[in-house]
């Protein structure tokens, strides 16, 4: 059953791709023009904070910024893979001028944060709530998880942008999947 699941969303996936608004040389700040992300934090940070929320251009304008998707904080291949291989990388991507490296999920600020400090990952990899998707529906990167009961999505996927500007985009073929959107990968493209 599960081996079906996946085949299906993977067909599902693959006829998504050609459609996607993101690509090399799209300009993330244009294709999510009014999109906001939600900074990993507390809920008492999120109080004091009046929920604030960052808006997708101050995140990116003058940034080398390297940012990876994911299905969802406490799953499986995110946490046992996909987050390490960054984390693990992070000195090196300083050491080629990134400014960030980020992780965005369609979860809420307060899951990612419990995540990344259960991950150990907070100090080197900067996390994010796409709390309602609306970021990844903005860039074509959602996918309907729901036979899985996650529901909307993220793709796993992983860019490279400079001051907005898609550089490299790399997209599983299923979420599943764990070949082209990891650190090692795009480390060697930067």
């Amino acid at each position: 059953m599960a081996s079906a699941i996946l085949k299906r969303t993977r067909m599902i996936a693959q006829s998504l791709r050609s459609y996607a608004s993101i690509s090399v040389g799209s300009d993330v700040t244009v294709a999510a023009p009014n999109v906001s992300l939600q900074k990993a934090r507390s809920w008492d940070e999120g109080v004091s904070s009046k929920f604030s929320t960052t808006p997708i251009k101050d995140i990116f304008k003058g940034k080398n910024v390297v940012i990876f998707g994911l299905p969802g904080a406490y799953t499986g291949v995110c946490s046992m893979q996909h987050v390490p291989s960054y984390k693990n990388n992070i000195d090196k991507f300083k050491a080629k001028g990134i400014d960030s490296v980020i992780c965005v999920a369609v979860n809420d600020p307060y899951t990612m944060n419990g995540w990344a400090e259960k991950l150990q990952a907070k100090d080197a990899i900067e996390f994010y709530g796409d709390f309602d998707g609306s970021f990844h529906k903005s860039l074509d990167l959602t996918i309907d998880l729901s036979a899985a009961l996650l529901g909307l999505r993220s793709h796993r996927w992983s860019a490279y942008v400079v001051d907005g500007n898609v550089k490299v985009l790399n997209v599983e073929e299923a979420p599943s999947d764990f070949k082209v959107s990891g650190g090692d990968v795009i480390l060697g493209q930067i």
